[in-house]
């Protein structure tokens, strides 16, 4: 099994949780959604399913468009994105004192 994030350890290993965490881990970059399938280890086709959704609800944004690919990346201006970034930092904080204590 591969490491998993505590991010997913605690919301579980769906696509959806899954692609959020890539997204917030990488949060400065923009990709397109081939990469996003890829390195969150979602099938294009199951990303595909949900994409649109993400998109609706601005948790993700276009940036731009490369050759026939559109970008895009987080949507770090959307109140309920910072409160996942915010929740992601809190889980690891609280990870690492969990381990502090163990030491």
């Amino acid at each position: 099994m591969e490491n998993e994030t505590i991010f997913v350890e605690v919301f579980g290993s769906n696509p959806i949780i899954k692609v959020l965490d890539f997204l917030i881990t990488f949060q400065l970059f923009d990709y397109h959604l081939t990469e996003i399938a890829k390195n969150s280890g979602v099938s294009y086709s199951t990303l595909q399913t949900f994409w649109d959704n993400l998109v609706r609800n601005k948790i993700v944004i276009n940036t731009r468009r490369v050759g026939k690919s559109d970008m895009y990346k987080l949507n770090t201006k959307n109140p309920a994105v910072q409160q996942l970034i915010k929740l992601d930092w809190n889980l690891i904080k609280g990870e690492e004192q969990d381990q502090e204590v163990l030491v």
